[in-house]
């Protein structure tokens, strides 16, 4: 509840203080869909608050960049300047923060919720993440298509590269890469402290589990 009512403080005082109020409002539907969904599943399937905390903190990290419009963040320009990029990369960072925060929420649906195997728990969230990413970049053609032509480029954030796209669902699939990686060698630490591996019972309460690795 408090990592909540923080973070729909942020989301308010972001949209208040939008740069471009329409392009913010439509980088946060894909936020407001989000939202919705985790509000609506809550008593059929509750994430531990790690999950809810890594989730919350991609969306925050999504609309600080929606405030500027992603081609204008302000730590995205610092970086450009810094290290002479070619553009502002502020949009990398929430690429690669999507498959790198949301594939731990999305293993523990695999466990707790499908009930999968181990092998499987891990590899079905970089596969989700590859598959929504390129949703999202979909989703985002549509919406400038139908709602607002004229801020397409603001919106879309291309800065002038044709392959953007495929670019930021890479850096997505890296981030979910790196934390499969790193879960499993927390795996393996974990595993060789306890002596067997991890399997989560139905009727253990949340907040008993074990990290999901």
């Amino acid at each position: 509840m408090i990592m909540t009512g923080l973070f729909l403080a942020f989301w308010g005082w972001m949209l208040a203080a939008a740069d471009d109020l329409m392009t913010g409002l439509l980088e946060n539907i894909p936020v407001l869909i989000l939202i919705t969904f985790l509000l609506g599943t809550y008593r059929r399937f509750r994430f531990s608050d790690l999950s809810y905390g890594l989730t919350l903190a991609f969306l925050a990290l999504h609309i600080y960049g929606a405030r500027y419009t992603y081609p204008h963040h302000p730590l995205g320009e610092w970086m450009q300047q810094q290290f002479d990029f070619s553009r502002n990369h502020y949009d990398r960072i929430v690429h690669f923060a999507f498959g790198f925060l949301l594939a731990y929420p999305m293993r523990e649906v695999c466990l707790r919720g499908l009930r999968l195997g181990t092998t499987l728990a891990w590899w079905l969230p970089v596969m989700a993440v590859l598959a929504l990413s390129a949703a999202y970049e979909i989703l985002e053609w549509l919406l400038v298509l139908f709602l607002s032509p004229e801020r397409g480029e603001a919106f879309l954030g291309m800065q002038g590269d044709q392959w953007d796209a495929q670019k930021d669902m890479a850096l997505a699939f890296v981030g979910s890469m790196l934390l499969v990686v790193l879960g499993l060698l927390a795996h393996r630490i974990w595993k060789k402290e306890k002596g067997s591996a991890y399997s989560a019972p139905a009727s253990k309460p949340v907040s008993d589990y074990p990290p999901v690795w």
